[in-house]
This record gives C-alpha cells, structure tokens and sequence, in this order.
C-alpha cells in the first residue's frame, strides 16, 4: 500500500484493484475505495482510478503553493505574488474536505462530526505544537523583540483564531516593521474556522432536496459574496490586513474548492469521460497551470487589483487545474506527482509553519544590509533549516500521532522512557531537551515585553515631534496665506537641541561618515545659481520642519542635534495621504518654513505616485524640499525610491536623501525591527539630510556657512 498526502496534509491509502477494504490516511480519514467501511463503490471515479480514491497531482500542487510563500517572503521582489500559494491551499483544502464529507455521507448516510473534527486535530496539533514551543524559546533566547505579544500570538495560535485577534490588535501583515513570528499563522486559522463550520452547512445544504448542481452554485455564490466583500471592504492606499485576514473576506477559494466538490461529487456529478473534454484536457491544464505561476508572478500584494479580483481569479485557475487532474493522466499530473515534488508537498504543512520564524530568528541573529550577499546567505540558509526540520517534524512527531493517534503514541513514549537500561538513554535525552524547551517558552511567554524597541521610542518621542512651530520666516509665496475659515494646527513649542559636536572632514552626501554639528560663523558669499535661478541657502534649524512619519519620529533626537530649532510635524502609521494633508494645512496656516524634510512611506511606500508630485508643487519652487527616501526588505521599497528620485529630477529645490545607502552600510545602528534607527542611527539619519541640503545648496548657488560639517560620533 502506497500512502500518499492531500491538501494540508491528508494522507490517502493507495490500494491495489484487489484490496477491497479502506485504510484511515494521516489524519484519520477513511479513504481508499471510496472510502469508508464499504468495500464496494458505484463511483466512476473509483474505478476509473484503479479504485484508490487518490487524486493525481494534488502533492505537487500543494509542493507549488508552498514554495511560491516560502520564494516570496525570501524577498517579495522575487515573486509579487507568491502569496497567492496561501490561496492555492485554500481552493484544495475546500474541495478535499468536501469530498471526504460527501464519501462519508455517501457510504453511511451520514457524518460523524466528533471523528472529523478529531482527524482534523491529529493532523494540525502536533506539528502546531513543536512550532510555537520551539520558535518562542528561541525568541527568548535571541531577544531582540521577537516575543512582543507572543502571549496573544500563542493563544491565538492554539485556538485558531489568530487572524480575528491579530485584527483586532491592529496588526499589519504586509508592513515588516514589527515582524511576528506566528504572522503566518493567520491562513491556519481561516482554515479552521471553516472546518469548525462547513460541516454543519454541509449538512443542512445535504438535507435539503436539490439537485447536485444547485449546491455547488450556492457555494459559488458563497464565494463571490466574499469576493464582493472584500473588493467593497478595501480601502487603496491603506492597509489591507483587514480584508486580507478576516474569514469572511478571504473564505472564497474554500468556497470554490467547496464547488467544485459538489458539482464534480467524486464523479458522480460532471463526466469527464466525454472525448471533447478528454482532448481538451492537456491544452486547459498546462494553460491553467502558466496562469496560476504568471498570476503568482504579476499581482503584487500592494496594488488595488489583488483585492478587487486578482486573489479570486487566481483561486478560480487553481479550481480549474484541480479539475484537470481528476480522473486521468497528464503530462501536468506526471509533473506534480514526481517524487521531489510529491515530497515537499506531503511535507508542506510543516514547511510553512517553520519557514517564518526560521527567517526571523536568523534576520535576529545575522543581521546585515538588506539583499546583500551576507543577507541573501542567511536567509536561504534559514529555508534550508526550515525544510530539514519540518522534515524531521513529519517523520518522528505528525506521521506517529496521525497513524495511531495521541494515546497509542503517548503510550509508546511512556514505554520508551520507561524501558532500557538505567541511566541516560536517547529517548530520555530526547525528553529532557523537549522538557528544557518548554520550560525556555513558558518563561518566554510570562516574561514577554509589551512594547518593541521601536514602540518605546516611538512613544517617548512622539511628545517632541507633535504639531511644533518653526520661528523662521516663510518664504513670500500665496501659498503661505491662510486660506478662509481654515483653522491652524495645533503647537506646542520646539525645544533647542544640545551643542555643537566636534569637526571632522566632510562626508558623501549619501552615506556621512560623521555627525554634522551646529553650523556656527559667518555664511559664505553664494555664488550664482548655475540655472538661474534664485541661490537657496543651506537652512537653520529655525528655518526648517520635518514632516514624516515614524522615522522622523524616532529620529528626533539626532534631528534636534543636527537641526537646533528645527519644527516637527511627525506621527507613527502616517502614509503619504496623511502628509499631503499636513502639507496642506501648514500651507494655509502659513507655518510652513522655507525648508521642508519629508518622510513618507515607511509601512506602505508610494501607492500614488501623483500625490506626492502635487505635495511638492504646492510647496513651490522656492523652498527648499528634501525628500528622505526608504530602506528595508519591503517590496514597495525599491519602486517608491525610483518614484522619489524621479519625482527630484527636474525640480531645482527637491533633492532626495539617500537613507537606503546610508544605513544599508550600518546596518548595526538600527533597532531590532531592522527598519527605525537607534540613537546613533538617528544620528547618521539626520547626516543623511543635512547633507542633502548642503548639496542642495550649492547645486542651486546658495550660501553655505563657514565652518560647516560632519562630525563623526557613532
């Protein structure tokens, strides 16, 4: 007998044409011919299968998903949508579990709801299990915030509700500013829900006396509700984890493979022995399956479409690959189901939960500037250590449990601990390591931070940078006026920054080597602008605002040091909407200095890139404007510093600061998220910009002051 693994994990008993009994898979469904206690089935499926009951190709389709998850959080860039292998699972997990159910009606007349659910907690529990207890002691041992609320994560991670509770926190899934290491867990927990639930609905909709094809268009219309909901429920320019994680809004690629169930009912429903669909099987397969890997390829996680029908068109190319591959052979399905494949679908379980804690446990422990090759090296490296041990987690922990359950595996263990001579024995070791871990995460959850690093700067901060006013002139320009009826933003004093700090030599302007120090004597004579323009002199801190989001905001103590004066507009979460309105109404309050520091796009990058070109054309070409631009593994990041550089081109007064190249060579001044700067980074950030006006000003003839420069101090 061949035992072969279904959708998250499901083992099937492939039996001989002769065997005439069922064998219960992995996770204790009773699956073979037909499955069940009957040893005999009037399905055409079964006999056109060889009467296994085993479907094809599903192992490597599984293989596809969870490789398209584990290439995309490597690096988004990679492959946009790689997320989409989330939804892959999603499409054959409701078809197969609907097809167990209508198999098990089929041959009793009815479903046992205590065994279903019983299966289901063999075959997730304990790989679920050894992932929490391992990944939060080896955050306890790593620090470097990754157990800020693992208590919520772990409790969501045992009940299934992971996805409700993190929505509920205001978690971002797509921001990696504040990386969790359960934040894969969220799909597990939709999953569920839908297992806890469908069998009921499947048992009413059975009840009911309607055709076959009426059930599977009432699930289609399940799922394009859902679809609906989560095309209506997206907001662009915001985060989509709301859309993104709720079981309501993301239940509609369960809800295809839940069609797709009923309207092929194991072969009881649509014949596809028909010869027109048996020639045109092997051209819709191959099409289908160059769709899903060019959807995977194309439909970015940052852009409206994926909301608004790309997820949805993508579950409806995999329903439609499944498809293919029942009952028959094709050159897809002989693909899908070679042995590499087959093994890293049977194991794809265990690889997904591992992958992501694996990658940040080794972000923790190597950390290094992002897509370098030390970086590139450490996290493949971490997917590698990730398969090995999900490996060894199916072989010794789920296969054991899913075979003979949890109290004739309890039992065995009881006895292997108890036998053999005295002393230390492996199976003893063995414990007192798994005894030794638990300990490590039970103290790791009671002992938890509640606030990231980056949380408690950006509170002690966030006092400093709230509404203050500069007390330079504006520059004369109509922008400047208050508009009617416009009220101003609320103030609170600026305070002065320390001293100056010693001199040093001059750094580049993209990556200072050094800290600059108050500019003190005399401003030199400008020189005529080489375009003609009017000279724009390098700025006090008097004259100038920062404007941003959190990395201004943890950035307020270098800025003020650099800057003494300098006036804050800044809060956590901003996007580029929100700067553009406190653009705006600086304007009309005629608050707004002639030098602008803009910080945007840290949690979403550039979703509008014509926003940001209106916001520097209300600032006008008179004010000297520097745009900060982004760092960290974020997908938008590379395409937001192009919007940047090219939204500078052309305007005499913008110029972009280049924090990507300055910190990606320290990477060691950031905080543990690997994103905000740390006191000193602060430092090197606010370098960064007091370069780029300085090179500002010369590029536009304006004076510099006498003594100017950057003094190294971190």
């Amino acid at each position: 007998m061949e035992r072969r693994t279904l959708d998250d994990g499901r083992d099937v008993a492939r039996t001989t044409p002769d065997v005439a009994r069922t064998t219960p898979d992995a996770a204790g469904n009773e699956v073979g011919n037909g499955g069940g206690r009957s040893t005999t089935t009037p399905r055409r499926v079964d006999e056109r299968a060889g009467r296994s009951g085993h479907i094809g190709g599903l192992d490597g389709l599984r293989a596809l998903a969870v490789v398209a998850v584990l290439v995309y959080h490597l690096s988004p860039a990679l492959l946009p949508g790689g997320y989409l292998g989330v939804d892959v699972f999603f499409v054959v997990s409701g078809f197969l579990i609907t097809t167990l159910l209508l198999r098990e009606r089929d041959r009793s007349g009815r479903v046992a709801l205590g065994r279903f659910w019983l299966r289901r907690a063999r075959r997730l529990l304990p790989a679920l299990a050894v992932v929490v207890v391992v990944s939060v002691a080896l955050g306890l041992l790593v620090g470097k915030d990754l157990l800020v609320g693992i208590g919520r994560q772990t409790l969501g991670a045992l009940t299934f509700s992971n996805n409700w509770l993190e929505i509920a926190a205001g978690s971002s899934y797509f921001a990696r500013t504040s990386p969790q290491l359960f934040v894969n867990f969220w799909s597990l927990a939709v999953e569920e829900q839908f297992y806890l639930v469908w069998p009921f609905l499947f048992l009413g909709l059975m009840a009911l006396p309607i055709r076959r094809s009426t059930r599977a268009w009432v699930a289609a219309a399940g799922a394009l509700a859902s679809a609906l909901a989560m095309a209506v429920l997206f907001t662009p320019g915001t985060d989509a984890t709301r859309v993104y994680y709720g079981t309501d809004t993301h239940a509609f690629g369960l809800l295809l493979g839940v069609c797709l169930a009923f309207a092929w009912d194991g072969g009881h429903g649509m014949n596809l022995s028909r010869p027109r669909w048996r020639r045109r099987r092997v051209p819709i397969s191959l099409g289908a399956l160059v769709l899903l890997v060019g959807a995977m390829a194309v439909i970015a996680s940052d852009g409206a479409f994926a909301y608004r029908g790309g997820i949805f068109i993508a579950c409806v190319i995999t329903a439609v690959l499944i498809l293919t591959l029942l009952e028959g052979a094709s050159p897809v399905q002989r693909v899908l189901d070679s042995r590499p494949v087959a093994w890293v679908g049977e194991r794809s379980y265990g690889i997904y939960l591992w992958h992501w804690p694996a990658l940040l446990v080794a972000d923790a422990l190597l950390p290094t500037a992002v897509e370098s090759p030390g970086w590139w090296m450490a996290r493949i490296l971490a997917l590698v250590v990730a398969v090995v041990v999900s490996a060894l987690s199916y072989r010794w922990v789920e296969l054991p449990i899913r075979r003979h359950g949890f109290r004739a595996t309890g039992r065995v263990v009881l006895e292997a601990l108890r036998g053999g001579a005295r002393g230390l024995t492996t199976p003893r070791a063995v414990a007192g390591v798994a005894a030794t871990v638990l300990v490590l995460a039970v103290i790791g959850i009671v002992t938890a931070p509640e606030k990231s690093a980056v949380q408690a700067t950006i509170e002690r901060n966030q006092s400093l940078v709230t509404g203050t006013v500069p007390t330079g002139r504006a520059p004369a320009s109509p922008d400047a006026t208050p508009g009617p009826g416009t009220p101003a933003p609320s103030t609170t004093a600026s305070a002065a920054a320390p001293g100056a700090t010693a001199p040093a030599s001059a750094a580049p302007s993209a990556a200072p080597s050094a800290t600059p120090s108050a500019s003190t004597g005399a401003p030199t004579t400008s020189s005529p602008a080489p375009d003609g323009g009017p000279p724009l002199a390098y700025p006090a801190g008097e004259e100038t605002i920062a404007i941003g989001d959190s990395l201004v905001v943890t950035s307020a103590d270098g800025l003020r040091d650099r800057f003494p004066g300098l006036a804050f507009d800044a809060q956590s979460n901003r996007q580029w909407p929100d700067g553009a309105a406190a653009v705006e109404a600086r304007l009309a309050a005629g608050t707004m200095p002639r030098a602008v520091i803009l910080h945007f796009g840290t949690n979403a990058g550039v979703p509008d890139p014509e926003l940001v070109r209106k916001v520097l054309d209300k600032l006008g070409p008179d004010r000297m404007v520097v745009l900060v631009n982004l760092y960290g593994a974020s997908p938008f990041v590379p395409e937001a510093n192009k919007v940047f550089a090219e939204l500078a081109q052309g305007r005499r007064n913008v110029i972009v600061a280049d924090w990507n190249k300055a910190i990606a060579g320290r990477v060691d001044l950031l905080q543990p998220d690997q994103i905000h700067p740390g006191i000193l980074g602060a430092h090197l950030y606010a370098d960064t910009i007091k370069q780029a006006f300085r090179d500002l000003a010369v590029r536009t003839g304006g004076a510099v002051p006498t003594g100017w420069e950057i003094a190294k101090d971190y």
